[in-house]
């Protein structure tokens, strides 16, 4: 008595089965390794915006997700009385350059528009940002208050609890049932490459770090190509690498040590705060870099959603209501540009 099969229990499953049970749907989750046990059971959780110009189906898509995300994880959390640590606390990022300087200031102009007001991209001096904030070249720093954080493994926690007060188990084997989605990370892309003899997407491996540093209810940091996020939790993580070529996916090496001296000298607060975790694991890239939803290429008439590479998190609520409405309501909403073709 299974309406639907989800197999995977990363943030892409976790979420789908959630919305779907939500909407009065039947669902079981299939993972052999149990919940957030790939990518998705990281230290990050920076929940970014792309920058507000030259706006297209996949920007406008992650608008309406991050706009979606405050109630999807207040109502998780209210089901499953587990914090995923979501907080829309915003972010902010040293300008370099004059010439970055001007960009951003044209860039609060068109996020006027394009953000229709629900959330600002601005320039302010150093002072204004406060003490939390990082030194500039400038001067200035952008700070947009659209970005949020929360912390990865405790959002797939409050996911597995909240689905089973809904009566949604997550198991590590068991026959497919009603509607199926393929939820299945970096194998599920090795599986379809294999098939068309082709690259359709791989994983990218990333390394994390997290600090013993309380930095309280302050925007996250982007600097130097680093995000820091401070978590709910009085923890705080720093990453990532982006490593196309490795040996080992679940080894940290000096390109984390280097990561985590970068993001002390951008940030002097950091200084001495203990590292009490270091993190590896792969990502799932598709080719297109987009998510890629729909049906399935190789299982006729069952589903795909893969590829969440580096905006898994901040994607998910969205995806999972329009994974929802296609496999529950036969209504397809997905954009072209996300579909599998786009990485065929």
């Amino acid at each position: 008595m299974v309406d639907v099969t989800v197999r995977g229990a990363g943030i892409f499953g976790l979420s789908i089965a959630w919305t779907c049970a939500q909407r009065g749907a039947k669902v079981r989750v299939i993972d052999p390794f149990g919940p957030g046990a790939g990518s998705s059971g990281g230290l990050v959780g920076a929940l970014a915006p792309h920058v507000p110009e030259n706006w297209n189906a996949k920007k406008a898509f992650q608008f309406d997700s991050l706009i979606m995300a405050e109630p999807f994880w207040a109502q998780v959390e209210a089901v499953g009385g587990v914090s995923a640590g979501y907080g829309r606390l915003g972010r902010i990022q040293p300008i370099a350059d004059p010439r970055t300087l001007d960009l951003a200031r044209a860039r609060e102009l068109t996020a006027q528009e394009l953000w229709q007001g629900r959330a600002a991209w601005q320039v302010i001096d150093t002072a204004e940002a406060g003490s939390w904030c990082p030194p500039s070249p400038t001067g200035y720093v952008i700070h947009d208050t659209l970005t949020a954080r929360m912390h990865p493994r405790r959002a797939c926690a409050a996911l597995v609890a909240a689905l089973a007060v809904m009566e949604v188990k997550v198991v590590t084997d068991a026959p497919d049932a009603g509607r199926v989605v393929h939820a299945t990370g970096v194998a599920g892309l090795q599986e379809l490459s294999e098939a068309f003899g082709k690259t359709v997407g791989n994983g990218v491996k990333g390394q994390a770090a997290l600090l013993r540093f309380d930095a309280g209810a302050v925007p996250q940091l982007f600097a130097d190509a680093i995000h820091i996020v401070p978590h709910a939790d009085g923890t705080l993580a720093i990453g990532s690498t982006s490593e196309r070529d490795y040996d080992d996916p679940a080894s940290t090496d000096s390109a984390l040590d280097d990561v985590i001296e970068r993001a002390m000298q951008a940030v002097p607060l950091l200084h001495g705060a203990e590292v009490i975790e270091r993190w590896a694991g792969v990502r799932p890239r598709s080719k297109s870099r987009a998510p890629m939803l729909g049906e399935h290429p190789l299982h006729k008439g069952q589903f795909i959603a893969n590829g969440g590479f580096k905006i898994g998190f901040g994607m998910a609520p969205k995806i999972a209501e329009v994974m929802a409405d296609l496999m529950l309501d036969g209504r397809d909403t997905i954009p072209d540009d996300f579909r599998p073709e786009a990485s065929l």
